[in-house]
């Protein structure tokens, strides 16, 4: 998993919880990399895993939805670093059906090594679209924040609604439909 997933994550957690929250996540967990991350390496998921679930015991908050709120967060970091990206289109739809064949495209570009969830678009019309997300860490939650975020940042709304396509999580159907 890519160096700017965990440095993002401890951001949000500091900027949320304080840093002594970081430092007690960091100290309970079990990191090969004793949590000294840099936004361009790589590192273990298994690490995130433990970040994440000693987050949830210390603020008793459940995983799934620091996770989800993790994805919220994460957007505006996207949208901060890359606005380029964001202003290439004009609605939050056209952006979710680029995301596997434009957006992702540029990730690789510039993370080579990146392990990228899939986003295969099933149907979609002006109201809405249907959505299968697969990946084999199940972070659905994180996908379901940043597609959130997505109809906020083009002051639009949607309800967005998911169903696990198997039991944990690593395919998932999102069906999204505007708010008008």
């Amino acid at each position: 998993m890519k160096g700017i997933i965990f440095t993002e994550f401890l951001e949000m957690v500091e900027s949320n919880f304080g840093l002594e929250t970081v430092d007690h996540i960091i100290e309970k967990s079990d990191l090969k990399s004793e949590g000294a991350y840099t936004s361009v390496g790589t590192y273990d998921f298994e690490e995130m895993v433990s970040l994440l679930t000693h987050l949830s015991e210390k603020v008793n908050i459940p995983v799934d939805t620091l996770v989800y709120e993790y994805g919220k967060y994460f957007f505006t970091v996207l949208t901060k670093a890359h606005p380029e990206i964001f202003k290439q289109y004009d609605s939050p739809l056209e952006l979710l059906n680029s995301v596997e064949n434009h957006i992702h495209v540029h990730v690789r570009k510039i993370y080579p090594n990146a392990e990228l969830p899939s986003f295969d678009v099933v149907s979609e019309d002006d109201n809405g679209m249907v959505m299968i997300y697969r990946s084999e860490r199940a972070l659905y939650r994180l996908a379901h924040g940043l597609i959130e975020k997505t109809f906020e940042h083009y002051r639009g709304k949607a309800n967005i609604s998911y169903k696990k396509l198997n039991e944990n999580g690593t395919e998932v159907k999102f069906v999204i439909e505007k708010v008008v």
